[in-house]
């Protein structure tokens, strides 16, 4: 469809698609949130995966559309480095927060905690998975990819029963002098705000706007990398990935200004821990293993994923009091490291 343009409209294409996925997303999330509210799913896993299939609907169609073109490097260049970006998004919202306090100081909680390393355990599954044969046993269900969603689901379990109480001095897991509302009372805000019936047919028109979009992500992106002499995974890691995190940035303020920093914390870590989940959908699609197919530039962002998150694990745990640029020391940090994790791609992907 593009393949006869030039760079120029290209780029203003792409940058149309982005803008799409920008106020669709902002749409997309308050919708999600409205309809978990009217229906009652913030307690049932069901309502969990939901949120996580809305929030990723950019990342999904990706996927899909360079799984169906056999173009995998752009789809696995996308989720992995779509874990990297969007861990960086906490960081600007740290920057949002301003100098009052750092954004992990006020989110501190033991939920957070085990979503990260649910983050951190479907990146080692994955590769783990790289190292497996290509062949599928199973026909089109890739093992290492259905290893990851069983994973994935039993995670999201365990962490919706621990939101329900943890055996610990504050049974709810939040650090004292943190966050002074409850997990998500600005989703129950938003939530009374629309009706049911407007929250679906504002569900549906957001949904397919941000499929349509991501599609034309993917296909405008993988001219753009070639006109760029970019490689799939190099352009999907980076400008791909930040275009689809776009709406992740405006609901995660929204949330910082709102106060429930839990949530803007949770939403990119459960966002992060569902896009390995996207490998099974490559596989069923493109009908072949996926993960085995992964490059050491795939490996390489995978690694930077669980550093990065590590950190603000890390950031969870100690709390850093002192800022500097607006921001905690953990944001700093991976700030530090995603910029040279970026170069050491380049160098990677040149080797």
């Amino acid at each position: 469809m593009f393949s006869g343009l030039a760079l120029a409209p290209l780029v203003l294409i792409f940058l149309v698609a982005a803008g799409a996925v920008w106020v669709a997303g902002i749409q997309l999330s308050s919708s999600t949130d409205a309809l978990d509210s009217r229906l009652g799913l913030g307690e049932a896993l069901g309502g969990a995966i939901l949120l996580a299939v809305a929030t990723n609907l950019p990342e999904i169609a990706i996927t899909a559309s360079a799984a169906l073109a056999h173009n995998l490097g752009i789809a696995i260049g996308n989720i992995l480095g779509g874990i990297a970006i969007q861990t960086v998004v906490l960081v600007v919202l740290d920057v949002a927060m301003g100098p009052k306090s750092a954004l992990t100081t006020r989110a501190a909680s033991l939920v957070l905690l085990l979503e990260g390393l649910l983050v951190i355990v479907v990146l080692a599954i994955s590769v783990m998975g790289a190292q497996l044969p290509s062949s599928n046993p199973f026909g089109r269900l890739e093992p290492a990819a259905l290893l990851i969603a069983l994973f994935w689901l039993a995670g999201l379990w365990l962490i919706n029963r621990a939101r329900r109480g943890l055996p610990w001095h504050d049974s709810s897991g939040t650090a004292p002098g943190g966050q002074e509302k409850p997990f998500g009372h600005s989703k129950a805000a938003v939530g009374e705000k629309m009706s049911l019936a407007r929250a679906a047919t504002v569900f549906g028109l957001a949904a397919a706007v941000t499929l349509a979009a991501g599609i034309v992500l993917e296909r405008t992106g993988e001219r753009i990398a070639s006109h760029m002499g970019l490689s799939g995974v190099v352009f999907g890691a980076t400008i791909l990935a930040a275009a689809t995190a776009l709406p992740e940035v405006s609901t995660g303020i929204a949330s910082v200004k709102l106060s429930d920093y839990q949530l803007a914390v949770s939403d990119i870590f459960g966002g992060n821990a569902f896009l390995p989940v996207l490998f099974l959908l490559a596989s069923v699609l493109s009908g072949a293993a996926v993960l085995p197919q992964a490059q050491p530039t795939d490996i390489y962002l995978t690694a930077l994923g669980i550093v990065l998150t590590a950190v603000y694990l890390w950031g969870l745990v100690v709390r850093p009091q002192r800022q500097f640029l607006r921001m905690g020391m953990d944001s700093l940090t991976v700030l530090v490291l995603y910029a040279a994790g970026i170069v050491g791609l380049i160098a990677v992907t040149n080797h």
